[in-house]
């Protein structure tokens, strides 16, 4: 990983992860965040954590990817004073939407928020769980683009750093509390 890459590992954070072997395929290490979600203090300690690398940020909007992206987003969103915006597979909104595909490891899907939840000019926190392969977060980061918002930040639980998904997201900050 590159020197100037911001990112602190948290090791505390390691043992409250389920490691899942040959999920959901065989050779995948899966990793659970549900041990991490059910205990009280990690959760507090890894909402907090996020909150942290981002509170100097003037921040508008905290954008949350569907679906454990909105249980770590959300409570962002609300420390930081921001609003959240939740972001969702296609057909799962209600009104006007903004329609953004991406590619899979096979095939592709789409992502859709409100047309209007973001403003030209709104200053954005994306806020999920893992960073992958970067296909999700660069799609919602398009989608932010799109309605003329500024991406002021990515933040994750957790980073599959072989997968090389930081290579998609450009020059934007990215934090991660561990990297894998």
């Amino acid at each position: 990983m590159d020197a100037d890459v911001s990112m602190t590992d948290t090791p505390w954070l390691r043992g409250l992860v389920r490691e899942i072997a040959d999920y959901p395929t065989e050779g995948v290490v899966f990793r659970d965040i549900t041990p991490l979600l059910g205990n009280a203090e990690g959760f507090r300690r890894a909402i907090q954590s996020l909150v942290e690398r981002f509170e100097h940020l003037e921040i508008d909007r905290v954008l949350g990817m569907e679906a454990r992206g909105f249980i770590v987003a959300a409570p962002v969103a609300y420390l930081l004073n921001a609003g959240f915006v939740p972001v969702r597979k296609a057909g799962k909104l209600p009104w006007a939407v903004v329609r953004e595909e991406y590619s899979l490891e096979y095939g592709t899907d789409k992502l859709e928020m409100h047309r209007d939840a973001i403003h030209p000019g709104e200053r954005v926190l994306v806020i999920d769980d893992v960073l992958a392969t970067g296909g999700t977060a660069a799609a919602t980061c398009r989608l932010i683009e799109e309605l003329g918002g500024v991406v002021v930040g990515l933040g994750f639980l957790l980073e599959i750093g072989g997968l090389n998904g930081r290579a998609r997201l450009g020059d934007h900050l990215v934090e991660s509390l561990a990297v894998y």
